[in-house]
């Protein structure tokens, strides 16, 4: 069967793209999920995010971002504290910062999944890559939904977080066409 090479052989990793990575999200509390987990891996790995994400579910109320958006600056103290997580402050703060903005989105629009979504016309953009090397880390979609965030006040959201949004949450099929998974996944749509 063939995959992704990013993946390698890590059975995390493995199990990440099999199952999710690529397949349209329409829950928001996957989407506040990724979009925490996204920004905390600006200038790591995707797989040292995606190991400690069950620390992440505890220490961010299981995702929630209505519970995340009341977080203070003791809680924030506390989670600098937290071993399983990335500790940085900047991070963490502007995770708080986007749970509310996050709320706001989901108030003016129904819900982040009506918002996001209307960028892609609400059907996922099919891509037919060759090679990994093919596969941006931004595009101009990104640069535009990435402002639009920022706009809203959404803080440590550039671009290359966003496009990896898209990807994660299915607006993007950018499985390589050899891969098993970008038949399974254009099949859907």
């Amino acid at each position: 069967m063939n995959r992704c090479p990013w993946c390698g052989n890590d059975e995390l990793y493995v199990k990440y793209h099999d199952e999710e990575w690529g397949v349209p999200v329409h829950d928001d509390r996957k989407h506040f999920e990724f979009l925490v987990l996204e920004s905390a891996q600006a200038g790591l790995s995707w797989i040292t995010i995606l190991k400690r994400r069950e620390n992440y579910r505890k220490a961010y109320a299981g995702f929630d971002p209505s519970i995340v958006a009341n977080y203070d600056e003791r809680k924030m103290q506390q989670l600098m504290n937290d071993e399983g997580i990335i500790k940085n402050y900047r991070k963490i703060e502007s995770s708080v910062n986007n749970a509310k903005r996050f709320l706001e989105i989901q108030k003016e629009f129904g819900s982040f999944d009506r918002y996001i979504w209307r960028f892609v016309g609400n059907k996922p953009v099919i891509n037919f890559w060759e090679d990994i090397s093919e596969i941006p880390a931004k595009t101009e979609l990104s640069d535009e939904i990435s402002r639009d965030l920022k706009k809203r006040g959404f803080k440590f959201i550039g671009s290359t977080i966003v496009y990896s949004h898209m990807q994660a949450a299915g607006l993007v099929n950018d499985h390589l066409i050899s891969c098993f998974r970008h038949a399974q996944l254009t099949k859907r749509h």
